[in-house]
């Protein structure tokens, strides 16, 4: 009865005419009536049995998409009925509050789970920049107590005060590659500059035997001595140009022998060093704690500090093991770029100076260089452009 009631009411329409008079006072008295069935269901809202009745209302009560909204106009005798379910636009969800209204509920609260979700998620993120800083933080920590140690290692074997590692015959052997690099490095140096001069002193040649050729041209009464000149100039410029080209591949191959086959076997040798000074760090820290007391704190840092030793000799004797078998196949390449250059070397300079052409090209041929064409190492006019 009270959802018959309730339903009439929703749909009541009261019209008034250009007085403001009631047209039909019996709908007035239905009207008045059904305002008291609310009134009684409003009251009985708080007892169980009127919450029962409430959810029956809510429960068989019209559906919006059913529900029609009757408007009318104002002093005015024209009325019409709007079905709801033409109207477009989006869904508001209504619900009843305890008197029985509808009331829309807020638009916050649609939004809870989308916001719940949002902070999971910074939640999640937060929670792995915190373990990326934590890492970090122990890595840099490790880090620092590993260059204390080491500097503290270093500082008292330059006074005095603490042991080192030390294998003789591996230091003998790397002390003696470092002394023939430098004096390698000196005969470089001193190749190139000679390259350099001897340079230098073909173009002066070559400009003077162009000039002989130039002034018996121009000389009738000195043509055949000019031309004697002129012709013996190019020849000395040809020889110096092939003199040249061995004097160049010499100074390649020892440039490669010192600044890439000795430099890389120095790297492995300072990789060795600071590998050395790393074990004596921690072997000198594992000393020092078997000195001291032995509770429980103290052991744990002990069993660290072993394995810390274990580790780093481990990695001491493999390195150890590199240096000495790249120092001996150092010593074996040595030995054959060297005797093959310093041949070329000396057939080179002494077929250039005793004349012999033919001698100076085929010791070319015997080392298999092979000369640039003259102007190959001047560029075109389109590369100059």
């Amino acid at each position: 009865m009270a959802d018959s009631m309730m339903s009439k009411a929703a749909t009541m329409e009261i019209p008034f005419n250009s007085n403001g008079d009631s047209r039909n006072l019996a709908e007035d008295d239905s009207l008045e009536q059904a305002a008291k069935s609310q009134w009684r269901l409003r009251e009985k809202v708080g007892s169980p049995a009127g919450l029962r009745d409430l959810q029956q209302v809510m429960v068989s009560g019209p559906n919006l998409n059913e529900t029609s909204i009757v408007s009318g106009g104002y002093g005015g005798t024209t009325e019409g009925i709007i079905p709801t379910s033409s109207i477009k636009g989006p869904a508001v969800r209504l619900n009843i509050d305890f008197l029985g209204n509808r009331r829309i509920p807020n638009e916050g609260q649609g939004s809870n789970m989308h916001h719940h979700s949002s902070s999971n998620s910074s939640t999640t993120a937060e929670e792995a920049t915190r373990g990326i800083a934590v890492e970090k933080f122990d890595i840099m920590k490790k880090w620092g107590l590993s260059t204390y140690k080491c500097t503290k290692q270093m500082i008292s074997e330059r006074f005095g005060r603490g042991s080192r590692t030390v294998d003789l015959e591996l230091e003998a052997q790397i002390e003696v590659l470092r002394e023939t690099k430098r004096k390698y490095e000196n005969v470089l140096r001193l190749a190139r500059a000679l390259t350099n001069h001897f340079y230098s002193m073909v173009q002066t040649q070559h400009a003077l035997g162009d000039t002989f050729a130039d002034l018996s041209q121009k000389s009738p009464e000195l043509r055949d001595e000019f031309g004697y000149n002129a012709e013996t100039q190019k020849l000395l410029c040809k020889n110096g140009e092939t003199l040249l080209g061995a004097i160049n591949y010499f100074v390649s191959s020892i440039n490669t022998l010192v600044n890439k086959t000795m430099e890389d076997t120095l790297m492995t040798i300072k990789m060795y060093e600071n590998a050395r000074l790393e074990f004596d760090a921690h072997r000198a820290d594992l000393e020092e704690l078997n000195m001291g007391p032995r509770d429980a704190v103290t052991m744990a840092r002990i069993e660290a500090a072993q394995q810390q030793y274990q580790i780093h000799k481990e990695k001491y004797e493999r390195l150890r093991s590199d240096v000495s078998i790249k120092l001996k196949f150092l010593e074996e390449n040595r030995v054959k770029v060297m005797h093959k250059q310093l041949l070329l070397f000396h057939n080179a300079i002494s077929a250039y100076f005793a004349g012999n052409q033919q001698q100076l090209e085929q010791t070319l041929k015997e080392f298999n260089i092979k000369l640039k064409p003259p102007g190959a190492d001047k560029p075109s006019w389109l590369e100059e452009q």
